[in-house]
């Protein structure tokens, strides 16, 4: 007997739709030959002293719950790490919180600050979960739509007309996902004189931190006034190449801090212990690792800028994360039909911009943590997939320039 389940089911989990990034994984994870622009993860192992010290805790029976704010050493490791590479000084004790991800972290933030109905601003084109998990938390996601024009940066401006008497937060991610733009400090300036007016909170997601190709990076909560309206979102997958080790952490003012530990403590108890013990290596001993995956994603960041102008695919320069996010609208394609036709004809995967919000329409987001070896192959074969699609729109033409 079929048993219907609709009426069991959450109105708001129904309502969620799947992410758009995973439709092009799964295609792709079933075709051979395929290169991949579209993972956004290291192509780095995770340094190997990083392991080591994972492996030797295990070895020595490090196999045991945490306090559920995790290890008290890693978060005053944390503490340090911020204070030294951002200029922002936490409690350790009563501010920080070790997270599975900063995926985690995000939804603490949104579960422990918002009522039904609250509004959360997010800055779009933005990463695929930032909307679901307000919803899930009962606020209302309503996107701030930039756009290349402006480097893919918000303004003042345009967060001032989209406040209402609901605003609760505003998220800001930079580096950004998935355009890569990043805002400095003087773009801070402007942002934060609206934010304090209207007394808003900041979730600052600022996990490709170490990812940032000027050296300008500057942290929301290091801008006056800040401090004690940011929750500060980062973690070790971006730029210590550990995404599967599932480690993010937190910073927040304390009694938001204390809120959010209270979800944590009921909804995952801690992080696991081993992987802590991996993370304090991380913060002690791979500076010098992750400096050459910066330097190496540089170098990959300027190849895909320059070949993508050249290709008619207007692309700016990033200033951080590892993704260029080109204009495809010269070949006359959606984002979808772009991305689609692209991996069935040329077995290169890529994710239409469509899925970031409704200013992303018309772009697709190529991420360069791939070798150069697999990034210029995937050059070439998007150069013949564009130079086919112009023959089939316009034969006479490309005969022409045959010809001649």
């Amino acid at each position: 007997m079929k048993h219907a389940y609709d009426h069991y089911l959450s109105q708001t989990a129904k309502e969620l739709q799947p992410s758009g990034i995973r439709k092009f994984f799964d295609l792709a994870a079933t075709m051979e030959g395929v290169i991949s622009l579209g993972v956004g993860e290291p192509d780095f192992i995770t340094p190997w002293s990083i392991r080591e010290a994972t492996i030797l805790s295990l070895e020595q029976g490090y196999t045991s719950y945490t306090a559920n704010a995790g290890l008290l050493e890693l978060r005053e490791e944390i503490t340090n790490y911020l204070a030294t590479r951002f200029g922002v000084q936490y409690d350790p004790n009563n501010q920080i919180i070790v997270t599975i991800g900063a995926s985690q972290a995000i939804d603490l933030a949104f579960r422990a600050i918002l009522n039904q109905g609250d509004e959360v601003l997010i800055v779009e084109p933005a990463f695929v979960s930032y909307a679901p998990l307000v919803a899930i938390a009962g606020g209302k996601p309503i996107p701030v739509s930039t756009s290349a024009a402006n480097g893919f940066k918000v303004t003042a401006e345009q967060i001032e007309a989209a406040i209402t008497e609901k605003t609760k937060a505003i998220l800001i991610c930079s580096p950004n996902n998935p355009t890569g733009s990043m805002l400095t400090k003087d773009d801070l300036m402007e942002l934060t004189t609206v934010i304090n007016k209207h007394d808003l909170l900041v979730v600052s997601d600022e996990i490709y931190a170490e990812l940032s190709y000027n050296g300008d990076f500057c942290s929301v909560a290091a801008m006056e006034g800040m401090y004690e309206r940011t929750i500060l979102i980062n973690g070790f997958s971006k730029g210590f190449a550990m995404t599967g080790w599932r480690l993010g952490f937190l910073a927040a003012p304390k009694e938001i801090a204390a809120c959010m530990l209270k979800i944590h403590q009921y909804t995952t108890m801690c992080a696991p212990i081993m992987l802590q013990r991996g993370a304090l290596e991380a913060l002690r001993n791979t500076y010098h690792e992750v400096e050459s995956m910066r330097n190496s994603y540089r170098r990959r960041r300027n190849y895909m800028v320059q070949t993508l102008n050249q290709l008619g695919l207007e692309c700016h320069t990033p200033g951080g994360a590892f993704y260029v996010f080109p204009s495809i609208r010269s070949t006359g394609l959606s984002s979808e039909q772009f991305a689609e036709e692209l991996l069935v004809q040329e077995k290169v995967a890529v994710v239409p911009g469509h899925v970031f919000g409704e200013s992303g329409e018309g772009y697709i987001r190529c991420s360069y943590a791939t070798s150069m070896e697999q990034l210029q192959e995937a050059m070439r074969r998007i150069k013949h997939f564009i130079e086919t699609r112009k023959k089939v729109l316009c034969p006479t033409a490309a005969q022409s320039t045959i010809q001649s």
